[in-house]
């Protein structure tokens, strides 16, 4: 419901929306199942303002789920008594309000009754019956609702559901003896007063007219933004309406054409006259105008609601104090529990203190007879003493004749010491010269053995170096032999080609002309093949240089 009002009604523009639809759509989804009238048609309010105290009691609720308001106490009312007088003599006619009507949220609940059952305190309930007594001239009877509030079982919860409040008005505890019309009327006037904002609506006034200038009695209904006027009292049909804003007032003129009791209502567009029945009525309405006025230069839309505000903020300064109270209540019931506390504990020690001092006196008397005991145990010691003093003194003597031999035999074990160890530094010192000789052998054969290994690694080298050398030897063996072979093959290569050439000159001589060709011929082969012994013999003596 708060979500509702704050985040979606209150975001409506003025005049896209009507409220008193979306009231009824959620009074019918409620009261079908909450609402509870008499079935024999004897309820003292008709189901349709039994709708109006429903729209009035949710407005008056707080601003939060489920829209509980903690119910005052009676002392706290009674401190409050004459603040709470002095506001209700400032609103006659207009009701307090808070920020936004508490309308019933539409969810998956509609029709619950703790959803809707909009928690109201004592006050408040007082305060909208006294509204609508007062609107009926008659007064209420404080008692019987401090009687049934505590007769019923609200007393333990935190105020009065609408529900209760409904059934609490339809009971007759408080109209006793009024007609129902008279009660539909004063429930029309406080509803038109409190939800439609109007700040005063009395009846028939006299208006000049702006064109044709001539008088007409219309119904005037006053609102904190204008002042509307229609034909009859139904407002079926309105005539038109009056803007107020902080540049307008209200001021009483002289009586004119016929006419008393006038005054005047000065907009930045025109003047509006007009006539009440009698002195009263042109005061009422002139008041209630300058209010109107006085709301639009303060920027409030509304004087119920700020008025409204006002009690709450009452409401929660008691509560505030009621806090305060109770903290300090709280604080001293802690000290006075902590007082009592340290009397207990002071009592304790007190008797711990008896008990201790009878301890101390018993442990006294214990230590008494202990010290009487002990001194009776020193004499017989004592006796004993003197007695084991004078057997020793005869032993003493005794005693120092045996000393008397035994230092002898000291010193001369000490002579006898003496001896042995010059006899033992002696020894000790050829032991060491001993070690020094030994270690100096363990050196020299630590030296040999490492010259030895050097041999042997060596003496391997040497065989490996022997053993490669043999190895050389035999290929280069090999390859003498291999170039020897082919040396001889060479030489008798060379020897067949001298003895071809000596063939050949031979030939020449037969033949000049075959001999010239043929000897060019033998001698390019012949220096060919010269030049390839040639070229082996060489390659073998860069090889083999050692062996020629």
């Amino acid at each position: 419901m708060p979500y509702l009002n704050k985040y979606i009604l209150d975001k409506v523009e003025e005049g896209a929306f009507v409220k008193e639809s979306f009231d009824e759509l959620c009074w019918t989804l409620t009261a079908k199942k909450n609402y509870k009238p008499d079935r024999n048609g004897n309820s003292v309010v008709s189901h349709e303002d039994a709708f109006k105290l429903w729209c009035l009691f949710n407005f008056l609720s707080e601003d939060k789920y489920p829209l509980v308001m903690v119910p005052d106490e009676v002392d706290e009312q009674a401190d409050e008594k004459e603040e709470q007088d002095q506001v209700l003599s400032t609103t006659i006619g207009v009701w307090s309000v808070g920020k936004v009507p508490m309308l019933p949220a539409l969810n998956a609940n509609l029709g619950s009754p703790s959803l809707y059952s909009s928690q109201h305190s004592i006050q408040e309930v007082e305060y909208l019956l006294k509204k609508i007594c007062t609107a009926m001239s008659i007064e209420l009877n404080s008692g019987e609702l401090d009687d049934y509030y505590l007769s019923q079982e609200t007393q333990q919860q935190s105020g009065l559901t609408v529900w209760q409040f409904l059934d609490l008005v339809n009971s007759g505890r408080f109209l006793r003896g009024i007609e129902r019309e008279a009660i539909s009327m004063a429930i029309e006037e406080v509803y038109q007063e409190i939800i439609g904002d109007v700040l005063k609506q009395q009846g028939y006034l006299w208006k000049k007219g702006h064109l044709r200038r001539n008088w007409s009695e219309r119904w005037f209904t006053l609102k904190p933004s204008d002042l509307s006027y229609y034909v009859s009292e139904e407002r079926k049909e309105k005539k038109g309406s009056i803007s107020l804003d902080r540049n307008s007032c209200v001021e009483i003129i002289p009586d004119k054409d016929g006419k008393r009791c006038m005054f005047c209502v000065k907009t930045a567009s025109r003047t509006y006259e007009m006539s009440a029945s009698d002195t009263r009525q042109r005061q009422e309405w002139t008041l209630a105008i300058q209010m109107a006025i006085r709301l639009q230069a303060e920027g409030k839309k509304s004087l119920h609601k700020d008025l409204k505000q006002k009690r709450r903020e009452q409401r929660e300064q008691r509560e505030q104090k009621k806090a305060a109270k109770e903290e300090e209540l709280q604080r001293l019931k802690q000290l006075q529990e902590e007082k009592e506390r340290k009397l207990q504990e002071l009592e304790l020690l007190k008797e711990a203190q008896r008990q201790a001092e009878l301890l101390l006196q018993e442990e006294e008397q214990r230590r008494q007879q202990q010290h009487e005991e002990m001194q009776k145990m020193l004499e017989i010691q004592l006796r004993e003493a003197e007695q084991a003093r004078a057997s020793m003194q005869a032993e003493m003597v005794l005693k120092e004749a045996e000393a008397e031999r035994q230092r002898k035999r000291i010193t001369e074990l000490e002579e006898m010491q003496q001896r042995l160890q010059d006899a033992l530094q002696q020894e000790v010192k050829a032991r060491q010269d001993e070690e020094a000789v030994r270690y100096a052998q363990a050196r020299l054969l630590a030296e040999e053995e490492e010259k030895l290994k050097q041999l042997m690694k060596l003496k391997e080298e040497q065989e490996e170096y022997i053993i490669k050398t043999q190895h050389e030897k035999l290929v280069l063996k090999q390859e003498m032999e291999s170039k020897s072979k082919f040396l001889e093959e060479a030489q008798q290569q060379l020897e067949e080609v001298r003895f071809n050439r000596e063939r050949m000159d031979q030939d020449v001589m037969v033949s000049d002309s075959e001999g010239v060709s043929t000897s060019l011929c033998l001698m390019e082969q012949f220096n060919s093949l010269k030049g390839h012994c040639l070229h082996k013999n060489m390659s073998f003596i860069l090889f083999f240089p050692t062996v020629f």
